[in-house]
Protein backbone atom coordinates (compact mmCIF):
# COMPACT_ATOMS: atom_id res chain seq x y z
CA UNK A 1 0.00 0.00 0.00
CA UNK A 2 1.58 3.20 -1.22
CA UNK A 3 -0.07 5.53 1.33
CA UNK A 4 -1.48 5.02 4.77
CA UNK A 5 -5.24 5.03 5.18
CA UNK A 6 -6.96 6.63 8.14
CA UNK A 7 -6.81 4.18 11.06
CA UNK A 8 -10.50 4.67 11.88
CA UNK A 9 -11.34 3.94 8.26
CA UNK A 10 -9.21 0.77 8.34
CA UNK A 11 -11.16 -0.62 11.31
CA UNK A 12 -14.45 0.88 10.08
CA UNK A 13 -15.20 2.69 13.34
CA UNK A 14 -16.05 6.30 14.13
CA UNK A 15 -13.58 8.68 15.76
CA UNK A 16 -15.72 8.58 18.90
CA UNK A 17 -15.57 4.76 19.12
CA UNK A 18 -14.99 3.27 22.56
CA UNK A 19 -12.05 1.02 23.38
CA UNK A 20 -14.36 -2.00 23.33
CA UNK A 21 -15.75 -1.07 19.90
CA UNK A 22 -12.22 -0.71 18.53
CA UNK A 23 -11.27 -4.09 19.99
CA UNK A 24 -14.32 -5.79 18.43
CA UNK A 25 -13.65 -4.15 15.06
CA UNK A 26 -10.03 -5.33 15.07
CA UNK A 27 -11.09 -8.87 16.06
CA UNK A 28 -13.46 -8.95 13.08
CA UNK A 29 -10.75 -7.75 10.66
CA UNK A 30 -8.16 -10.14 12.09
CA UNK A 31 -10.48 -13.09 11.51
CA UNK A 32 -11.45 -11.87 8.03
CA UNK A 33 -7.89 -11.40 6.76
CA UNK A 34 -6.09 -14.02 8.84
CA UNK A 35 -3.27 -15.59 6.75
CA UNK A 36 -4.41 -19.13 7.51
CA UNK A 37 -7.82 -18.30 6.03
CA UNK A 38 -6.22 -16.60 3.02
CA UNK A 39 -3.11 -18.65 2.15
CA UNK A 40 -0.93 -17.00 -0.47
CA UNK A 41 -3.16 -13.91 -0.66
CA UNK A 42 -0.79 -10.94 -0.47
CA UNK A 43 -3.61 -8.39 -0.41
CA UNK A 44 -5.21 -10.11 2.59
CA UNK A 45 -1.82 -10.23 4.29
CA UNK A 46 -1.38 -6.47 3.81
CA UNK A 47 -4.87 -5.76 5.14
CA UNK A 48 -4.17 -8.01 8.12
CA UNK A 49 -1.03 -6.01 8.89
CA UNK A 50 -2.83 -2.71 8.27
CA UNK A 51 -5.57 -3.61 10.76
CA UNK A 52 -2.97 -4.61 13.35
CA UNK A 53 -1.12 -1.31 12.93
CA UNK A 54 -4.37 0.63 13.30
CA UNK A 55 -5.23 -1.28 16.48
CA UNK A 56 -1.71 -0.75 17.85
CA UNK A 57 -2.35 3.01 17.81
CA UNK A 58 -6.08 3.29 18.55
CA UNK A 59 -5.97 0.84 21.48
CA UNK A 60 -3.35 2.97 23.24
CA UNK A 61 -4.84 6.09 24.87
CA UNK A 62 -1.70 8.20 24.49
CA UNK A 63 -0.96 7.15 20.90
CA UNK A 64 -4.61 7.65 19.94
CA UNK A 65 -4.59 11.20 21.34
CA UNK A 66 -1.44 12.04 19.34
CA UNK A 67 -2.94 10.49 16.21
CA UNK A 68 -6.19 12.44 16.64
CA UNK A 69 -4.21 15.68 16.91
CA UNK A 70 -1.44 15.19 14.35
CA UNK A 71 -2.54 12.26 12.17
CA UNK A 72 0.06 9.70 11.07
CA UNK A 73 2.86 12.20 11.75
CA UNK A 74 1.90 12.26 15.42
CA UNK A 75 2.65 8.56 15.85
CA UNK A 76 5.68 8.55 13.57
CA UNK A 77 7.91 10.91 15.51
CA UNK A 78 5.92 14.13 15.19
CA UNK A 79 6.80 14.57 11.53
CA UNK A 80 10.55 14.58 12.08
CA UNK A 81 12.82 12.51 9.93
CA UNK A 82 14.91 10.06 11.86
CA UNK A 83 12.24 9.28 14.42
CA UNK A 84 10.52 5.94 14.71
CA UNK A 85 6.78 5.45 15.18
CA UNK A 86 3.85 3.10 15.01
CA UNK A 87 4.41 1.82 11.49
CA UNK A 88 6.51 -1.09 10.25
CA UNK A 89 5.05 -3.73 12.56
CA UNK A 90 6.44 -7.22 12.24
CA UNK A 91 4.27 -10.34 12.34
CA UNK A 92 5.72 -10.99 15.78
CA UNK A 93 4.38 -7.64 16.96
CA UNK A 94 0.97 -8.35 15.42
CA UNK A 95 0.51 -11.72 17.08
CA UNK A 96 1.58 -10.31 20.43
CA UNK A 97 -1.89 -8.71 20.48
CA UNK A 98 -3.77 -11.94 20.01
CA UNK A 99 -3.69 -13.05 23.63
CA UNK A 100 -5.62 -9.91 24.49
CA UNK A 101 -7.99 -9.97 21.51
CA UNK A 102 -8.79 -13.69 21.40
CA UNK A 103 -8.24 -14.64 25.03
CA UNK A 104 -4.93 -16.49 24.66
CA UNK A 105 -4.02 -19.66 22.82
CA UNK A 106 -2.34 -17.93 19.88
CA UNK A 107 1.38 -18.42 19.52
CA UNK A 108 3.16 -18.47 16.20
CA UNK A 109 1.40 -19.61 13.01
CA UNK A 110 2.50 -21.56 10.00
CA UNK A 111 2.65 -19.95 6.60
CA UNK A 112 4.78 -16.93 7.50
CA UNK A 113 8.03 -18.46 8.65
CA UNK A 114 6.68 -19.17 12.13
CA UNK A 115 4.99 -16.14 13.71
CA UNK A 116 6.34 -15.22 17.10
CA UNK A 117 9.90 -15.14 15.86
CA UNK A 118 10.11 -12.69 13.00
CA UNK A 119 13.07 -13.17 10.72
CA UNK A 120 14.85 -15.69 12.94
CA UNK A 121 12.71 -18.63 11.91
CA UNK A 122 10.57 -18.73 15.05
CA UNK A 123 13.25 -18.02 17.63
CA UNK A 124 12.39 -15.58 20.36
CA UNK A 125 13.97 -12.18 19.86
CA UNK A 126 14.46 -10.23 23.06
CA UNK A 127 13.67 -6.53 22.96
CA UNK A 128 15.33 -3.93 25.14
CA UNK A 129 13.22 -1.61 27.25
CA UNK A 130 12.39 1.90 26.09
CA UNK A 131 14.36 4.76 27.56
CA UNK A 132 12.51 7.96 28.52
CA UNK A 133 14.09 11.39 28.75
CA UNK A 134 12.78 14.94 29.17
CA UNK A 135 14.13 17.73 27.00
CA UNK A 136 13.60 21.40 27.89
CA UNK A 137 13.19 23.80 24.98
CA UNK A 138 12.78 27.57 24.80
CA UNK A 139 10.57 29.30 22.23
CA UNK A 140 13.51 30.09 19.96
CA UNK A 141 14.43 26.39 19.78
CA UNK A 142 10.81 25.42 19.21
CA UNK A 143 10.49 27.96 16.40
CA UNK A 144 13.51 26.74 14.44
CA UNK A 145 14.04 23.16 15.58
CA UNK A 146 17.22 22.22 17.35
CA UNK A 147 19.86 19.53 17.75
CA UNK A 148 20.41 18.48 21.36
CA UNK A 149 23.10 16.25 22.80
CA UNK A 150 22.07 14.45 25.97
CA UNK A 151 24.00 12.11 28.25
CA UNK A 152 22.05 9.07 29.40
CA UNK A 153 22.83 5.96 31.41
CA UNK A 154 21.59 2.98 29.43
CA UNK A 155 22.14 -0.71 28.79
CA UNK A 156 24.57 -1.42 25.93
CA UNK A 157 25.85 -4.74 24.54
CA UNK A 158 28.67 -6.27 26.59
CA UNK A 159 31.98 -5.61 24.84
CA UNK A 160 33.46 -8.89 26.10
CA UNK A 161 30.86 -11.31 24.71
CA UNK A 162 29.43 -9.02 21.99
CA UNK A 163 26.03 -9.14 23.64
CA UNK A 164 25.60 -12.94 23.56
CA UNK A 165 26.00 -13.50 27.31
CA UNK A 166 28.28 -16.47 26.60
CA UNK A 167 31.94 -16.61 27.55
CA UNK A 168 34.09 -15.44 24.60
CA UNK A 169 30.84 -15.01 22.67
CA UNK A 170 30.71 -18.73 21.78
CA UNK A 171 30.13 -20.80 24.94
CA UNK A 172 26.63 -21.99 24.12
CA UNK A 173 24.95 -25.02 22.57
CA UNK A 174 21.81 -25.71 20.54
CA UNK A 175 18.73 -26.45 22.64
CA UNK A 176 18.04 -30.19 22.63
CA UNK A 177 14.27 -29.83 23.11
CA UNK A 178 13.40 -27.50 20.23
CA UNK A 179 16.48 -28.33 18.11
CA UNK A 180 17.37 -24.66 17.86
CA UNK A 181 14.02 -23.45 16.55
CA UNK A 182 13.01 -21.79 19.83
CA UNK A 183 9.44 -23.09 19.53
CA UNK A 184 7.40 -26.22 20.06
CA UNK A 185 4.88 -26.89 17.27
CA UNK A 186 1.41 -28.32 17.97
CA UNK A 187 -2.14 -28.38 16.60
CA UNK A 188 -4.83 -26.25 18.28
CA UNK A 189 -8.57 -25.98 17.88
CA UNK A 190 -9.49 -22.29 17.58
CA UNK A 191 -12.49 -20.25 16.51
CA UNK A 192 -11.06 -20.48 12.99
CA UNK A 193 -10.86 -24.26 13.08
CA UNK A 194 -7.77 -26.45 13.41
CA UNK A 195 -4.56 -24.49 13.22
CA UNK A 196 -0.93 -25.33 13.58
CA UNK A 197 0.48 -23.09 16.26
CA UNK A 198 3.74 -22.71 18.07
CA UNK A 199 4.60 -22.03 21.67
CA UNK A 200 7.85 -20.87 23.20
CA UNK A 201 10.25 -23.62 24.09
CA UNK A 202 10.26 -23.91 27.90
CA UNK A 203 13.86 -25.11 28.08
CA UNK A 204 15.65 -22.31 26.23
CA UNK A 205 13.00 -19.61 26.65
CA UNK A 206 12.60 -19.36 22.88
CA UNK A 207 16.22 -18.46 22.13
CA UNK A 208 17.09 -21.79 20.49
CA UNK A 209 20.33 -22.15 22.39
CA UNK A 210 21.58 -22.51 25.94
CA UNK A 211 24.63 -20.83 27.43
CA UNK A 212 27.10 -23.36 28.80
CA UNK A 213 29.52 -20.86 30.34
CA UNK A 214 28.39 -17.35 31.24
CA UNK A 215 30.42 -14.30 30.31
CA UNK A 216 32.21 -13.21 33.51
CA UNK A 217 31.95 -9.51 32.69
CA UNK A 218 28.15 -9.30 32.28
CA UNK A 219 27.29 -12.50 34.21
CA UNK A 220 25.56 -13.98 31.17
CA UNK A 221 23.17 -11.08 30.56
CA UNK A 222 24.87 -9.78 27.43
CA UNK A 223 24.35 -6.15 28.48
CA UNK A 224 26.11 -3.61 30.68
CA UNK A 225 25.00 -0.21 31.96
CA UNK A 226 27.11 2.67 30.67
CA UNK A 227 26.92 6.39 29.92
CA UNK A 228 26.24 7.35 26.33
CA UNK A 229 25.85 10.69 24.55
CA UNK A 230 22.91 10.72 22.14
CA UNK A 231 22.21 13.37 19.51
CA UNK A 232 18.53 14.27 19.18
CA UNK A 233 17.10 16.31 16.32
CA UNK A 234 13.99 18.11 17.56
CA UNK A 235 11.68 19.31 14.76
CA UNK A 236 10.26 22.83 14.72
CA UNK A 237 6.79 23.40 16.17
CA UNK A 238 6.76 20.81 18.96
CA UNK A 239 4.76 21.63 22.09
CA UNK A 240 4.60 20.90 25.80
CA UNK A 241 3.86 17.24 26.53
CA UNK A 242 4.53 16.01 22.97
CA UNK A 243 6.43 12.75 22.82
CA UNK A 244 8.92 11.94 20.09
CA UNK A 245 10.69 8.63 19.59
CA UNK A 246 14.00 7.48 18.17
CA UNK A 247 13.77 3.88 17.05
CA UNK A 248 16.51 1.62 18.41
CA UNK A 249 18.13 4.30 20.60
CA UNK A 250 16.85 2.81 23.88
CA UNK A 251 18.27 0.06 26.08
CA UNK A 252 20.02 -2.91 24.48
CA UNK A 253 18.30 -6.29 24.81
CA UNK A 254 19.63 -9.40 26.57
CA UNK A 255 21.50 -11.90 24.43
CA UNK A 256 21.74 -9.81 21.27
CA UNK A 257 18.13 -8.84 20.73
CA UNK A 258 16.52 -5.67 19.40
CA UNK A 259 17.19 -2.34 21.09
CA UNK A 260 14.30 -0.46 22.66
CA UNK A 261 13.35 3.06 21.61
CA UNK A 262 14.31 6.41 23.08
CA UNK A 263 11.17 8.34 24.03
CA UNK A 264 11.63 12.09 24.27
CA UNK A 265 9.11 14.14 26.26
CA UNK A 266 9.08 17.83 25.34
CA UNK A 267 9.02 20.46 28.08
CA UNK A 268 8.63 24.15 27.26
CA UNK A 269 10.55 26.77 29.20
CA UNK A 270 8.32 29.81 29.87
CA UNK A 271 9.24 32.96 27.96
CA UNK A 272 9.62 36.10 30.10
CA UNK A 273 7.31 38.15 27.85
CA UNK A 274 5.52 35.94 25.32
CA UNK A 275 2.70 33.48 25.96
CA UNK A 276 1.92 30.55 23.65
CA UNK A 277 -1.55 29.69 22.34
CA UNK A 278 -1.02 26.68 20.05
CA UNK A 279 0.94 28.19 17.13
CA UNK A 280 0.14 31.81 18.01
CA UNK A 281 2.14 33.93 20.45
CA UNK A 282 0.59 36.60 22.68
CA UNK A 283 2.21 39.73 24.05
CA UNK A 284 0.29 41.78 26.61
CA UNK A 285 1.34 45.41 26.05
CA UNK A 286 0.59 48.29 28.42
CA UNK A 287 0.54 51.72 26.77
CA UNK A 288 0.09 55.13 28.38
CA UNK A 289 -3.00 57.29 27.91
CA UNK A 290 -1.37 59.91 25.61
CA UNK A 291 -0.20 57.18 23.22
CA UNK A 292 -3.67 55.59 23.19
CA UNK A 293 -5.29 58.96 22.51
CA UNK A 294 -2.78 60.50 20.10
CA UNK A 295 -1.23 57.42 18.53
CA UNK A 296 2.40 56.47 18.25
CA UNK A 297 4.68 53.45 17.92
CA UNK A 298 5.37 50.56 20.26
CA UNK A 299 8.31 48.17 20.32
CA UNK A 300 7.26 44.58 20.99
CA UNK A 301 9.34 41.44 21.52
CA UNK A 302 9.31 38.62 18.98
CA UNK A 303 11.04 35.25 18.92
CA UNK A 304 13.94 36.56 16.87
CA UNK A 305 14.26 40.12 18.21
CA UNK A 306 12.07 43.22 18.31
CA UNK A 307 9.40 44.67 16.05
CA UNK A 308 7.70 48.08 15.95
CA UNK A 309 3.93 48.37 15.66
CA UNK A 310 1.84 51.45 14.94
CA UNK A 311 -0.69 52.60 17.53
CA UNK A 312 -3.58 54.39 15.86
CA UNK A 313 -5.02 57.53 17.51
CA UNK A 314 -8.02 56.70 19.68
CA UNK A 315 -6.93 53.12 20.38
CA UNK A 316 -9.23 51.49 22.93
CA UNK A 317 -8.17 49.06 25.69
CA UNK A 318 -8.48 45.45 24.57
CA UNK A 319 -7.59 46.10 20.93
CA UNK A 320 -5.48 43.29 19.44
CA UNK A 321 -2.84 43.89 16.78
CA UNK A 322 -1.83 40.91 14.64
CA UNK A 323 1.67 40.42 13.26
CA UNK A 324 1.22 37.68 10.70
CA UNK A 325 3.85 34.95 10.47
CA UNK A 326 5.55 35.99 13.71
CA UNK A 327 4.29 32.96 15.64
CA UNK A 328 5.42 29.34 15.68
CA UNK A 329 5.43 26.84 12.81
CA UNK A 330 3.11 23.84 12.80
CA UNK A 331 4.80 20.57 13.71
CA UNK A 332 3.40 19.18 10.46
CA UNK A 333 4.67 22.26 8.59
CA UNK A 334 1.18 23.46 7.69
CA UNK A 335 1.77 27.19 8.05
CA UNK A 336 3.02 29.52 10.77
CA UNK A 337 1.11 31.19 13.58
CA UNK A 338 0.89 34.93 14.34
CA UNK A 339 2.02 37.25 17.12
CA UNK A 340 -0.98 38.88 18.82
CA UNK A 341 -0.34 42.16 20.65
CA UNK A 342 -3.06 42.69 23.25
CA UNK A 343 -3.23 46.38 24.16
CA UNK A 344 -4.15 47.69 27.60
CA UNK A 345 -4.11 51.35 28.67
CA UNK A 346 -2.38 52.32 31.88
CA UNK A 347 -4.28 54.75 34.12
CA UNK A 348 -1.99 56.49 36.64
CA UNK A 349 -2.78 55.67 40.24
CA UNK A 350 -1.09 58.71 41.80
CA UNK A 351 -1.23 62.21 40.29
CA UNK A 352 0.48 65.43 41.20
CA UNK A 353 -1.65 68.53 41.68
CA UNK A 354 -0.51 69.88 38.30
CA UNK A 355 -1.34 66.59 36.53
CA UNK A 356 -4.74 66.46 38.18
CA UNK A 357 -5.49 70.04 37.05
CA UNK A 358 -4.56 69.23 33.45
CA UNK A 359 -6.77 66.14 33.40
CA UNK A 360 -9.68 68.12 34.91
CA UNK A 361 -9.36 70.51 31.99
CA UNK A 362 -9.95 67.54 29.66
CA UNK A 363 -13.48 66.91 30.96
CA UNK A 364 -15.04 67.97 27.67
CA UNK A 365 -17.62 66.24 25.41
CA UNK A 366 -14.78 64.90 23.29
CA UNK A 367 -13.61 62.73 26.19
CA UNK A 368 -17.05 61.24 26.85
CA UNK A 369 -17.50 57.92 24.97
CA UNK A 370 -20.29 57.81 22.41
CA UNK A 371 -22.97 55.12 22.41
CA UNK A 372 -21.34 53.28 19.49
CA UNK A 373 -18.02 53.10 21.34
CA UNK A 374 -19.75 51.85 24.49
CA UNK A 375 -21.60 49.18 22.53
CA UNK A 376 -18.39 48.03 20.82
CA UNK A 377 -16.46 47.73 24.11
CA UNK A 378 -19.29 46.04 26.01
CA UNK A 379 -19.79 43.63 23.11
CA UNK A 380 -16.16 42.50 23.43
CA UNK A 381 -16.56 42.02 27.16
CA UNK A 382 -19.77 40.06 26.67
CA UNK A 383 -18.07 37.66 24.22
CA UNK A 384 -15.27 37.04 26.74
CA UNK A 385 -17.72 35.48 29.18
CA UNK A 386 -19.85 33.51 26.72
Amino acid sequence: MSSKRDYYEVLEVSKSATAEEIKKAYRKKAIQYHPDKNPGDKEAEEKFKEAAEAYEVLSDTEKRARYDQFGHAGVNGGGASGFGGAGGMSMEDIFSHFGDIFGGGFGGFSGFGGFGGGSRGGKRVNRGSDLRVRVKLNLQEIATGVEKKIKVKKYVPCSECKGTGAENGSAYETCSQCKGSGVITQMRQTILGAMQSTTTCPKCGGEGRIITHKCPKCNGEGIMKEDEVITINIPAGVSEGMQLSMSGAGNAARHGGINGDLLILVQEEPHPELLRDENDLIYNALIDFPTAALGGTLEVPTIDGKAKVKIEPGTQPGKVLRLRGKGLPSVNRYGVGDLLVNLSVYVPENLTAEERKKIEELRTPGFVPSKSVKDRIFSKLRHMFE
